[in-house]
C-alpha cells in the first residue's frame, strides 16, 4: 500500500466527498476515485459505501482507517531516523499560523531562522484555529502557532512560547468609563467577541460569571480580530483582545484601548506539533529555536518578561 495511497484515503475518510477530498490533495476527482479503486483492488475488498450523507466507511475502511494512520507516521519517523543519522540539517517545514501571529509574530522570526538555517526550506500556511489542527492531525503542516485550546488530540504535544497580555478596546469617541473592579459598568456595554471556544473568549465570559453578573450583550460574534478591530472602530461595540493582535490599529488612533477592572490577563500563544518517536532534525532544531524567539507585545512603557517555555 503506497503512502500515497493511504493518504487520499485518509482525506476520503475525513471529507466523507471525492470533489472535496480532490481539492484538498490537489488532484482531479477522477485521480482520486482511481486511487482508492486501486486501493480496494490491492486488499479485495470496498472501503466506502454511499450514504444520504455522504460516503461512509465498511467495516473494512474503519479498519485500515486506524492503520493508514499509522503507517504514515511511521514512515515520517523512518525518513527523520534516516535524516538524523547522516546528520544532514536539510528538509522542509511546513508551518501554520493564525494571520495574526503570522504578521506579528512570526513574519521577522522565519526570516532570521531561514538566514541561520538556509538549507531548511520553511513554508507557511495561514488558517483558523480549528483548521489548524485539523490540518496538523492530517500531516498536512508540521507545527501549528495559536492562542491555547483546552482540549487537544492525545497524539499532539504542545508547548507555551509567551502569554500575550489581553486589552480592552474601544473607538476612539468613547470615554474610558470603567472604575477599577468595576466590572458592572462594563456589562452594561455591547461586546464584539470571537466565536465559542477561542481562549479569550472563554476568559471573557468567565470573567462574568465568576464576578456574579450577567453577560453583556453581545454586538457580534467574529472569526477575525482583524474584523473585530474595524468594528470596534466603526462603533460597533467594545471587546477584550490579544494586544498583539490590535497594535496597528491601536498606533494608526482606530481605536483606543480602555482599563479592564481586576487583574491583568493574559493568553497563551501555543506551538503545537504532532508527538513522534523521532522529530525530523529539521523541525527538531525549528522547536528548540522557537522558545527564544518571542517576546509579549506590551505598551512602550512596559518592560518586556522573557517568554515562558518548556524543554521539548
Amino acid at each position: 500500500m503506497h503512502p500515497r495511497l493511504l493518504k487520499t484515503f485518509l482525506t476520503v475518510a475525513r471529507t466523507r466527498n471525492f470533489t472535496r477530498a480532490a481539492e484538498d490533495v490537489h488532484l482531479a476527482q477522477s485521480s482520486v476515485s482511481d486511487q482508492i479503486q486501486s486501493l480496494e483492488t490491492e486488499l479485495g475488498t470496498e472501503l466506502f459505501v454511499r450514504s444520504r450523507s455522504g460516503l461512509k466507511l465498511t467495516a473494512a475502511g474503519e479498519t485500515l482507517r486506524h492503520y493508514a494512520e499509522e503507517i504514515l507516521v511511521l514512515t515520517d519517523e523512518a525518513r527523520a531516523a534516516v535524516e538524523a543519522s547522516s546528520k544532514r540539517m536539510t528538509g522542509t517545514v511546513t508551518i501554520g499560523a493564525l494571520e495574526t501571529i503570522a504578521s506579528v509574530k512570526l513574519a521577522q522570526w522565519l526570516s532570521a531562522f531561514q538566514s541561520d538555517h538556509p538549507d531548511i526550506e520553511l513554508r507557511l500556511k495561514v488558517a483558523g484555529s480549528g483548521d489548524l489542527l485539523r490540518k496538523l492531525e492530517d500531516g498536512e503542516i508540521d507545527v501549528a502557532f495559536c492562542f491555547d485550546r483546552d482540549r487537544l488530540d492525545e497524539r499532539l504535544a504542545k508547548r507555551r512560547i509567551s502569554a500575550e497580555p489581553l486589552i480592552l478596546i474601544a473607538p476612539p469617541a468613547k470615554e474610558p468609563a470603567t472604575k477599577s473592579g468595576d466590572l458592572a459598568a462594563l456589562a452594561s456595554m455591547s461586546f464584539v467577541v470571537t466565536e465559542v471556544g477561542c481562549a479569550y473568549r472563554r476568559l471573557f465570559d468567565n470573567a462574568f460569571d465568576e464576578a456574579g453578573i450577567a453577560a453583556p450583550k453581545l454586538a457580534a460574534e467574529v472569526g477575525s480580530i482583524g474584523t473585530i478591530a474595524r468594528l470596534v472602530a466603526a462603533g460597533a461595540g467594545v471587546s477584550l483582545v490579544p494586544r498583539l493582535a490590535v497594535a496597528d490599529h491601536l498606533d494608526r488612533g482606530e481605536i483606543i484601548e480602555m482599563p479592564w477592572p481586576g487583574p491583568k490577563r493574559t493568553v497563551s500563544l501555543m506551538m503545537i506539533w504532532r508527538r513522534r518517536r523521532v522529530q525530523p532534525p529539521a523541525l527538531k532544531l525549528l522547536l528548540a529555536a522557537a522558545g527564544d524567539g518571542f517576546a509579549p507585545a506590551k505598551p512602550t512603557d512596559v518592560h518586556p518578561r522573557h517568554a515562558i517555555s518548556s524543554r521539548l
